[in-house]
């Protein structure tokens, strides 16, 4: 069994480096078009989207969306201000 201080020693090892690309996937109203929404906000707060990366899926019975797409970050401020303004979206309910 592994101790907390080992745990602890992996997760620093395994962190984000920045500046990166990075993924991220919103997930809310399907009748709320998301799928030009999210790009739009994340541009909005200054980040480069790479388009090419947009995909979206519908959920089974169709009353939700989930959309991910790739955009580069420089710092972990950045990573953080792209999931709180697409939280802050009132028609996304998750951001991952």
């Amino acid at each position: 069994m592994r101790d907390i201080e080992s745990i602890e020693a992996q997760k620093e090892g395994q962190g984000f480096q920045f500046p990166g690309e990075f993924e991220i996937t919103a997930m809310g109203n399907a009748n709320a078009d998301l799928k030009a929404r999210v790009p739009q906000i994340l541009e909005g707060i200054g980040l480069h989207v790479l388009h090419e990366t947009v995909s979206h899926r519908d959920s089974r019975e169709g009353n939700f969306i989930s959309v991910t797409v790739s955009f580069r970050a420089e710092n972990r401020e950045q990573y953080d201000l792209a999931h709180s303004s697409l939280r802050a979206d009132p028609d996304i309910r998750y951001t991952l």
